[in-house]
């Protein structure tokens, strides 16, 4: 029964996830963005099939096992375009630091002003690093872990979705711009999306989402606490 429920939920995801690529194809808009039309989908099937979650853990860790060697993929066009990173070396670095205090500031400052927890404050402030270590973090600063991750992916789901449109609107049409914003801002979700748009762009994200996380890891245990004192 488990291994049926496996591969029906396995079936679903994938079902959902292609035709939510045909329909972005056929109809190019924010709400038509794959992961968030596949999300809405898989969800809506699941539940109308009185599908747990956790039956759905099979098929979850089968995908999940598959990001480590597509993040190492990332390897590959970022050796490739290693030149154009190189000369950019400066401007992206700094882009990013600003990136991530801005993104930083702004959450913990905007939502003082509405009066909220300590606690929200704390685990929204870390929306723009990827999952694991966000919750990692989370843990240090008194954070709540599930508000971060969930905090997290609808960051990562809103970027992907608005980040193109902002970005044409504002006539941002430089691979390495877009890649290092969706990097920075939208984590993991996000550099799936520069993926579709190139490989420059996908080299980039993946750069600026190691370096994020890693540069917000160490900020945000002495930042964070003294803003939302």
């Amino acid at each position: 029964m488990d291994k049926l429920i496996a591969l029906y939920t396995f079936a679903v995801t994938a079902g959902a996830y292609m035709w939510s690529l045909f329909l972005n194809k056929r109809y190019s808009s924010p709400f038509t963005n794959p992961v968030f039309v596949s999300t809405l989908l898989i969800i809506f099937v699941l539940v109308c099939s009185n599908i747990h979650y956790t039956e759905y853990q099979i098929t979850k860790d089968f995908l999940a096992f598959f990001l480590g060697p597509a993040t190492v993929a990332l390897a590959i066009p970022l050796y490739q375009n290693r030149e154009v990173l190189f000369r950019n070396i400066i401007p992206s670095f700094a882009g990013l630091l600003a990136g991530s205090l801005v993104s930083i500031m702004v959450t913990v400052f905007l939502l003082k002003s509405l009066h909220l927890s300590s606690e929200i404050i704390r685990s929204m402030s870390l929306k723009t690093i990827t999952t694991p270590i966000a919750i990692e973090v989370a843990s240090i600063i008194h954070g709540d872990g599930i508000l971060t991750a969930i905090f997290v992916i609808l960051t990562g789901m809103v970027g992907a979705m608005t980040g193109p449109w902002i970005m044409n609107k504002m006539k941002i049409y430089h691979p390495l711009s877009r890649g290092l914003a969706f990097g920075t801002q939208a984590h993991g979700i996000g550099t799936a999306q520069a993926a579709a748009e190139g490989e420059l762009q996908a080299a980039i994200a993946g750069v600026a989402m190691g370096l994020n996380g890693i540069f917000v890891s160490f900020l945000a245990p002495l930042v964070i606490p003294w803003l939302t004192k």
